[in-house]
């Protein structure tokens, strides 16, 4: 007997960039302070939750005459959050807590990591940028991919925790590039 269980994984890549255009660091811990040592670079990389919306989108992109609203440049948006709880995030359709506003996906995404037949020509990635003056927040956990700007405008493809917390100033820059793959296995 044939079993297949297709499955849908996220990747969610966070970073803060000062002023100076570079990675910024945390402050530096006991023991980095005590060896010398800068703290860590402001960089999160977390596993993501497609959620009961996001199944739907992709069934409905299948469909001869889709009905919901591709995530696409024009109408893909990533929200950021304080209020990650771990409570059903499979059916969260938005962040919890929201920190400052939406942001549209960056000029040239969606894009493919890879092209067809060749690696990685299952993977979608989603890029927005949060430019100086857009955020000023500590504790950021949580994060949106939407085809909305706003919480119950649309429907979410995916929601993700961030770990750990990034704090942003209104000084700097905040990158978020989201990896979908779509796997069959």
């Amino acid at each position: 007997m044939l079993r297949e269980k297709s499955r849908i994984r996220g990747r969610l890549t966070v970073v803060v960039f000062g002023p100076d255009g570079q990675i910024k660091r945390r402050n530096p811990s006991f023991w980095q302070r005590l060896t010398g040592r800068p703290g860590s670079p402001m960089v999160a990389i977390n596993h993501n939750i497609v959620t009961n919306d996001g199944d739907a989108m992709v069934a409905d992109l299948c469909a001869q005459t889709p009905a919901l609203t591709k995530l696409a440049n024009a109408s893909g948006f990533i929200a950021v959050g304080t209020g990650w709880t771990g409570s059903t995030p499979k059916a969260n359709t938005w962040v919890n807590t929201i920190s400052g506003s939406p942001e549209a996906l960056d000029a040239t995404y969606p894009v493919l990591k890879g092209t067809f037949g060749n690696a990685d020509d299952n993977v979608t990635i989603y890029r927005a940028t949060f430019e100086a003056g857009d955020l000023n927040v500590t504790g950021i956990d949580e994060a949106v991919l939407s085809n909305a700007n706003t919480d119950g405008g649309g429907q979410a493809l995916a929601y993700a925790q961030i770990t750990p917390e990034i704090n942003v100033t209104s000084a700097d820059t905040l990158q978020v590039t989201w990896e979908i793959t779509f796997l069959g296995a």
